[in-house]
């Protein structure tokens, strides 16, 4: 980058622009002076534009002379701005004479001058009316009516650089010099009015503080990507491309469409291109957690060219015509392929608006780059689901069938989540596989007929074939320990108010314990006071399985215990959340007897930005010609699943001869055999799933789960192989079983019917389900319609009687 770099500029030089005056010698001591002279230099060498060789001969002996005035006189030439700070602390800039020379698509080091009278030690800041981002309104939940449509012109990004060896201020000397980063993503002529400050106010009067400059920018050089899959067939990859500074390139803040501005990488497809600037470049290679991490480096633009791999240039062969772009192979290599295994990985939960999506130039992106993205992590599916942000502009995407571009194994779909309107107060709902998009009497809106809370409107989706399920699920089932304790002592010490309560009296409540009475009851008196409920509420916190109450105040699996109740709930959404909260939920209504699945999502890009299948569900299919997306929501909702970050996996779990999702008959006693093929990785270099942060190692521990407790343990080598694991449990009851390794792993269950009886795990669920039920009614009631209120609560009654009875059955 650094040779090619600087031999550019050279060549330019031909057809420069006229230049400023030289600036005045200002008289400063010359040891520090000397040292800025000297930083400059390593700087610019660092950039890829080192000084010209007699230049360096002639600035070392200056140095070595500490002679500012000589030191001045080498560098000013070459000097693009002068910052003059007054004594007042007024900053201004004027054209300095060096030649105005850009690269497109490349940070381009000019040197400024800064005449520093008032000796401030502040940080100098660089801007144009020119630069900035591209795209408005990220984060907004509607279209900003004050949108500039021209803020897709702006095409200049400015920076000071200091990194090492530069500083981040100002040293307070008289006169010193430093270095700004210019950037243009056009090439040809173009004035960028360029101005400086030393913080807030410090601007001169009168414009004086910026300067238009007119630049002659020399084109990028576009470069094509050669993307193959592991098995040689074109495919779509990830790529992070840095230079040795650390910029990313495109820079971030130019990008639209599929390049997403809070992203570093980009994705492209076999035969895609990226404008790049002539230099050496970083690149990091892959496709999603399956896949290997690759870094290698590329050199852009040589003069020399260098054969890279059979048939591949850095810059075409002898003969190629002129106008044929350098190309790159890239070869991707995966660690684990599910599909061998005959299972296909989807992400049921991700965005083309609202969160970090903007708002303008376009209300969110298109379905195309949405399959990009998916593809592009190996994804194959991602359902896109239009929901509050945006909703009258992507609700034109909506199909009952996939988007007519899908692939044999790579599907997006557009569906729904109900967020940012209608039942969002009870939890935030995710539809699934919908024919229909419009509630009856929504006439296509997001603003009228929608239910305020979410029974009927699963009861809508499931109606019409649909999968349903909770999204960010710990959202609101998180437990606050002091209002926690105070809720159920209250609720117990029923007929003396403030009194420690008996034991009888808990266990005529309807919610339960946080942990059994004797071990609450520290004193041994045979009554538990705050105190003691307070220790054993902390004492439970974070544990998986608890019997705390939630506060029930989010957006997430709110109102989950009312439809598993009534049969119209498939799963609750885990990867992208606290995972204790939201396994324990889910295990809480298993133990009830309800068949309520997981499946694993990211929320993209609400609760991470980071890539689309961060959080994944892994559906069992089978070898197939194509993924059908009916058939992967169906298996969703039966549970032929295993929720994963993608660096975790569990193939063929089984549990006697029951496998995902199955029920199997067994005699009380019987003794069943557990075994699965599982696989980790040891680094996991893209990050695991938000909620349940699993540090790099090289062992993994496996757990049998039998009615949400762990009931035997296997530790595993995380090196990217498969690893037979071996459990024998006995089944005395009817009963769930699962395999998990938390936080990055779980699979469905297979459930055991032991005397043709449903699961009646525990009492103590029941009553959590109860506990849930009713303080989501206390806090939510009101975000109900009246009109639909009572329709609710007579639901909700519904399903707490439901629920005490499922207690009652259970056998102590």
């Amino acid at each position: 980058m650094r040779l090619l770099s600087s031999l550019a500029l050279t060549l330019a030089l031909a057809t420069a622009l006229p230049a400023a005056d030289k600036p005045a010698v200002v008289k400063e001591e010359g040891q520090p002076v000397a040292a800025n002279a000297e930083r400059v230099a390593k700087a610019l060498a660092f950039l890829g534009t080192p000084l010209p060789p007699d230049l360096v001969k002639s600035l070392q002996a200056a140095v070595e002379k500490q002679d500012a005035a000589e030191i001045q006189n080498l560098l000013d030439d070459r000097v693009l701005f002068v910052v003059s700070i007054s004594p007042e602390a007024r900053v201004k800039v004027a054209r300095g004479p060096a030649e105005a020379i850009l690269q497109q698509s490349g940070w381009t080091p000019v040197l400024v001058k800064i005449v520093n009278e008032a000796t401030i030690k502040k940080r100098l800041g660089i801007g144009s009316t020119q630069g900035g981002p591209v795209y408005s309104g990220q984060g907004r939940v509607a279209k900003d009516p004050k949108a500039d449509p021209n803020t897709v012109k702006r095409f200049a990004q400015l920076e000071m650089f200091q990194s090492p060896p530069m500083t981040a201020e100002l040293s307070g000397l008289k006169v010193e010099y430093a270095v700004a980063l210019v950037y243009s993503s056009e090439a040809g002529k173009r004035e960028i009015t360029v101005s400086f400050d030393a913080g807030q106010g410090s601007q001169d009067l009168g414009f004086r503080a910026e300067v238009p400059v007119v630049f002659d920018i020399k084109p990028a050089i576009p470069v094509k990507l050669k993307v193959l899959d592991f098995d040689g067939t074109p495919t779509v990859g990830r790529f992070t491309f840095k230079d040795a500074a650390g910029h990313v390139y495109p820079p971030q803040a130019k990008r639209l469409g599929a390049d997403l501005f809070f992203q570093q990488q980009i994705y492209r497809a076999d035969g895609g291109t990226v404008l790049l600037p002539p230099g050496e470049f970083t690149v990091e290679y892959g496709r999603g957690p399956e896949y290997q991490t690759i870094t290698k480096m590329i050199r852009v633009g040589l003069t020399v060219k260098t054969e890279i791999a059979p048939g591949v240039f850095t810059n075409p062969p002898p003969g190629t015509p002129a106008t044929e772009p350098p190309m790159f192979e890239f070869k991707l290599q995966r660690w684990i392929n599910p599909v061998d295994h005959g299972f296909y990985s989807g992400d049921h939960h991700i965005h083309a608006a609202g969160c970090a999506h903007y708002t303008n130039p376009t209300e969110g992106i298109m379905p195309e780059d949405m399959f990009l993205h998916v593809k592009g992590e190996g994804l194959n599916v991602g359902c896109c689901l239009t929901w509050g942000p945006c909703y009258d502009f992507q609700r034109k995407f909506f199909d009952a069938k996939p988007w007519e571009r899908s692939e044999p194994f790579t599907v997006l779909k557009y569906d729904v989540e109900v967020s940012g309107f209608g039942s969002q107060a009870l939890g935030h709902v995710n539809l699934l596989n919908l024919k229909d998009q419009t509630y009856p009497g929504s006439e296509g809106t997001k603003v009228k007929g929608w239910p305020t809370w979410t029974t009927p409107l699963m009861k809508w989706a499931k109606a019409q074939g649909g999968v349903t399920g909770y999204a960010h699920s710990a959202n609101g089932l998180t437990v606050n320990a002091k209002a926690s304790t105070e809720r159920l002592f209250e609720r117990l010490a029923t007929n003396r108010a403030g009194a420690p309560f008996t034991k009888d009296e808990a266990d005529a409540g309807l919610w339960p314990l946080p942990e059994d009475f004797d071990t609450l009851d520290a004193d041994k008196n045979g009554r538990v006071t705050p105190e003691e409920l307070r220790a054993g509420t902390d004492r439970q916190l974070g544990k998986l399985p608890n019997l705390l109450i939630p506060q029930m105040d989010g957006i997430g699996a709110q109102e989950i215990c009312v439809t598993s109740a009534l049969g119209v709930c498939d799963f609750i959404s885990a990867m992208d959340t606290d995972r204790v909260a939201e396994w324990n939920c889910w295990y809480h209504v298993l133990n009830c007897g309800f068949p309520l699945k997981v499946s694993g999502e990211t929320d993209f890009p609400c609760i991470t930005g980071s890539r689309v299948g961060q959080g994944r569900v892994y559906v069992q299919l089978g070898k197939v010609a194509a993924v059908d997306y009916a058939a992967f929501c169906n298996a969703i909702a039966a549970g032929k699943s295993y929720v994963s970050d993608g660096y975790a996996h569990a193939f063929g779990f089984q549990v006697g001869n029951g496998k995902l999702g199955d029920t199997i008959t067994a005699k009380a006693g019987t003794k069943l055999p557990v075994t699965a093929k599982v696989t980790f990785d040891p680094q996991m270099f893209l990050g695991t799933s938000v909620g349940g942060k699993q540090a790099p190692s090289d062992k993994r521990l496996v757990e049998l789960v039998v009615n949400g407790k762990a009931v035997a343990k296997k530790e595993v080598p995380a090196d990217q192989k498969l690893h037979d694991v071996a459990f024998d449990v006995t089944i005395d009851r009817s009963s769930w079983v699962a395999i998990r390794s938390f936080p990055q792993l779980h699979t469905n269950p297979v459930f055991v019917r032991v005397d043709d009886k449903p699961i009646r795990a525990s009492r103590d669920s029941a009553k959590w389900c109860v506990g849930v039920i009713e303080q989501l009614w206390k806090v939510r009631k009101n975000d109900i319609k009246p009109a639909e209120r009572a329709e609710a609560e007579k639901t909700f009654r519904e399903a707490i009687e439901i629920y005490k009875k499922i207690g009652a059955e259970v056998k102590d």
